[in-house]
């Protein structure tokens, strides 16, 4: 079966969401809805090997998280946290590859949700580089929550369009509306960045929440006690979410209890669903 057989055989056994193209060394590449921390787009890849498949990511997943990390090198943990993803979704790690081998052609399909899975699940691991200060003003906004006598519930997850599950932070109820809360906290600009595009990718996929709940809205709390935050940070969520820092509590307190008013993007979207 040539590349282009390949692929018009895939494209029958996949949903719609699933993209296939003919790729370089007689490979099959398919775009999955499945997505990285930073909002791009997972791919696998299929190798025809005489009656089965091989299915790889040709390292994409762990060289990601290897340019997440500040040194650029995992540490032993990461490492130990990659390959219980890859044992625990049936997935094998070879030389820094994700890889099933010997899928029929039956379970291709299956095959490719397992695979952008783990890639998924590894790339998560860039969590675990942040530093404590996360957890600190994490606790600094939970004391600050009870006190006010807020209804909230932490790490809550939602799935979005693309299938892949999300952790919001913060999902804090009041008499007035619901308020999807991101935190962001790090030490250094470059991981500023970087959390700034996974909130916009997270506000992205989820946001049929909105759309479909009244008066429910994101909101991306700012750590601002230290100066890694650019303008461009804040002008990249706020097309997706209110913005609130952490230095001005009285503002952040106003949102989660005033009616919500839906950031520009959202507004143009549902313009367009009428």
């Amino acid at each position: 079966m040539t590349p282009s057989e390949l692929c018009e055989s895939l494209r029958s056994s996949l949903s719609a969401l699933f993209e296939c193209s003919v790729a370089p060394q007689g490979a099959v590449r398919i775009r999955t809805p499945f997505m990285y921390p930073d909002g791009d787009m997972v791919d696998v890849f299929v190798e025809e090997r005489g009656a089965s498949y091989l299915m790889t990511d040709y390292g994409e997943a762990m060289g990601w998280l290897h340019l997440q990390s500040p040194s650029e090198n995992l540490t032993p943990k990461q490492r130990r946290m990659a390959a219980d993803v890859c044992l625990t979704l049936g997935v094998e790690l070879d030389r820094g590859q994700l890889v099933l081998r010997n899928v029929r052609a039956s379970a291709v399909s299956e095959a490719v949700h397992s695979l952008g899975q783990a890639v998924v699940r590894v790339c998560d691991i860039w969590f675990t580089v942040q530093t404590r200060a996360v957890e600190t003003i994490g606790d600094q906004v939970d004391e600050w929550l009870r006190e006010r006598s807020f209804d909230f519930d932490k790490n809550k997850q939602h799935s979005g369009e693309s299938g892949r599950v999300w952790t919001v932070d913060y999902e804090v109820s009041s008499d007035h509306r619901t308020s999807l809360v991101f935190l962001l906290s790090t030490g250094t600009q470059a991981w500023a960045r970087r959390l700034s595009e996974r909130v916009v990718a997270a506000c992205t996929d989820l946001s049929s929440l909105p759309r479909h709940q009244p008066n429910t809205g994101f909101v991306s709390l700012f750590d601002d006690t230290s100066s890694v935050w650019r303008d461009e940070d804040f002008a990249l969520v706020e097309r997706h979410s209110q913005v609130a820092t952490w230095s001005r509590p009285e503002e952040f307190e106003s949102i989660l209890t005033t009616d919500w008013a839906p950031p520009p993007l959202l507004s143009v979207q549902r313009q367009d669903d009428r």
